[in-house]
């Protein structure tokens, strides 16, 4: 489970700054589409789309959380894959089920952002990213682990000589 939250991969620094910066960029688009959200939510609550059967309410407040408090994950870095995923589930809802019918540049905004936010799911957080930091400690951890383990695991010389009677006589 912490692989998949926290998955350590080495990446160049050029693909980090263009994953950062994607990250900046579409991160903070989303979240000012949903502080927009915020602002205006008393005269969008009950025209808000209902495509999950929900209520209108309850719909605006999900989409409220993914397009906001998990666009802070995703600028940050932090819980990447579990801050992308509703995100890309809304983006995804709003693409089909909310826009199914309308024109191609009603659907639009939710399309780049789907699309978007599913290549960096798979491409990772970069190494400019809490995440990325927090697999490098994780994977430091194991490592010294494994050692302590390998060592206690490996009697040393003198300690093996003497469980076996075999000490060295002076």
């Amino acid at each position: 489970m912490l692989e998949f939250l926290f998955p350590y991969k080495s990446y160049s620094t050029q693909m980090s700054v263009l994953i950062l910066a994607l990250r900046l960029l579409f991160g903070l688009l989303l979240m000012w589409h949903g502080l927009t959200k915020i602002v205006n939510f008393e005269s969008i609550v009950e025209s808000f789309p209902n495509p999950l059967g929900l209520g209108s309410k309850l719909s605006l407040y999900l989409t409220i959380f993914a397009e906001v408090f998990c666009s802070v994950g995703v600028i940050m870095g932090a819980f990447y894959r579990l801050a992308l995923m509703p995100i890309i589930f809304s983006m995804g809802v709003a693409l089909i089920v909310v826009h199914h019918g309308d024109s191609f540049a009603a659907k639009e905004l939710a399309g780049v952002f789907f699309a978007v936010f599913v290549m960096i799911f798979v491409t990772g957080a970069g190494r400019y990213s809490l995440d990325n930091f927090l697999a490098a400690m994780i994977r430091d951890h194991d490592a010294a682990k494994n050692v302590v383990v390998q060592s206690e695991a490996t009697p040393h010389r003198q300690d093996s000589e003497r469980l076996s009677g075999d000490a060295p006589r002076r």
